[in-house]
């Protein structure tokens, strides 16, 4: 079978899941919509300012709508936030204090969240006395008995990581998230519920913050961002949470009265703008790659019977090689540096060498499309994103002839 009919035939199989992602894209649009006319964005929002930023409306304005479009009641969004990483870091110190235990219900948190919560002299929060405790998942799913007999009252924040990180799981739907929400409320947990939300942005029509938790992070130069914002992160929930960070991030005398970015927010504000439009287009990249991967007998999460939670996928390989040149070709199929042979590294952060393609106009921007993993059994491969569906399409046309050799 030809590429481009084989491509046809998995479009075709795919025709409701397609629209069930489009009908969420608008609904999400209308969403974001409504957020920029309630918060009253106007021109002077995007200018940027220097010195203290005391007069900074565009960074006020836009930790107002990005809460809006969240459904929460505040938000820090700033191109200062480095990564997903550091706003998780941030958020994390911004809440926790010595003798404080911070709960993880979904799992070991992804790798480079494990130097900052219990690392060695580095810094991290053990350095400081704050103590970590972790729930194993069960077939991937909450293990509410489990968490239930390990919940105790020096937990000050109960985690839950959405994504599947490097892991070969589903991701987590928001309908779950809830359900957890009010299992840890029902053991009379009266402190945080944090949810790092990186890659689960306008996925589906709720947010976590709308099904019951108090706190979402995540990173600017993935979903929320919208392919268009250059840097930074974000941090959304409750006034009285968002206000504690917001003293870590700054200076505890300070909080967020000051912080200025002279290179002016418009990709920002247009990024949200776009998010959801273009977090549909990922998501289609990724039913179209799982897909095609499932009918060539690659096993790969999520099924692509349904529709996903976040906007990445888990490939299984069997073998160290295969690995690499399904990556490889994903780097061959981007338009930056699509000459360029990917090859594992140790990456910062991470315990395990690690092959990432990334041939993006942002800089590791995972909402463009890319893929990367750890380079070890089984030989998972970690697919995300997509500006456009037609640049996923042609992505799998150059797999599907790598396979064919």
């Amino acid at each position: 079978m030809r590429n481009n009919e084989f491509i046809k035939n998995c479009e075709n199989r795919l025709k409701d899941r397609f629209e069930t992602a489009e009908e969420i894209a608008y609904f999400n649009q209308k969403k974001v919509l409504n957020a920029f006319s309630e918060c009253r964005i106007a021109l002077r929002h995007f200018n940027g300012t220097t010195g203290y930023g005391y007069d900074d409306e565009g960074r006020d304005s836009l930790g107002k709508l990005y809460a809006k479009a969240f459904g929460a009641e505040s938000g820090i969004v700033s191109p200062h936030l480095l990564s997903g990483t550091h706003a998780l870091t941030v958020a994390l110190f911004g809440l926790l204090r010595p003798a404080d235990t911070l709960f993880c219900i979904s799992g070991m948190p992804y790798d480079t969240l494990r130097g900052v919560i219990f690392g060695k002299n580095n810094g991290s929060l053990k350095d400081f006395g704050i103590n970590f405790d972790c729930v194993d998942l069960k077939g991937g799913k909450f293990d509410f008995d489990v968490i239930s007999e390990k919940f105790n009252d020096k937990v000050k924040v109960v985690y839950i990581q959405r994504s599947r990180g490097y892991e070969l799981r589903d991701a987590f739907s928001c309908e779950e998230i809830g359900e957890a929400c009010k299992f840890v409320r029902k053991l009379g947990f009266k402190g945080c519920i944090f949810v790092d939300n990186c890659y689960g942005e306008f996925v589906e029509k709720e947010e976590p913050t709308e099904v019951g938790a108090d706190l979402i992070v995540g990173s600017l130069i993935k979903n929320a961002g919208g392919g268009l914002a250059p840097n930074g992160g974000y941090i959304c929930g409750k006034s009285e949470y968002v206000e504690l960070i917001g003293k870590r991030l700054t200076a505890p005398s300070l909080g967020l009265e000051v912080g200025s970015y002279q290179g002016g927010y418009t990709c920002f504000y247009q990024g949200l703008f776009l998010a959801p439009h273009t977090v549909c287009q990922a998501v289609k990249c990724s039913l179209l790659i799982g897909a095609a991967m499932a009918e060539l007998g690659y096993t790969n999460y999520p099924s692509p019977d349904k529709t996903p939670h976040d906007i990445t996928r888990a490939i299984k390989f069997n073998d160290k090689e295969s690995m690499l040149g399904f990556i490889r070709e994903i780097q061959y199929a981007s338009p930056v540096d699509g000459y360029v042979t990917c090859e594992p590294w140790d990456m910062p952060g991470y315990d395990d060498k690690i092959i990432m393609a990334a041939g993006t106009f942002v800089s590791g921007a995972s909402i463009e499309l890319s893929a990367d993993g750890p380079v070890k059994p089984p030989y998972i491969a970690y697919f995300q994103g997509g500006l456009t569906y037609e640049h996923g399409k042609y992505a799998l046309e150059k797999i599907l002839n790598a396979l064919r050799k």
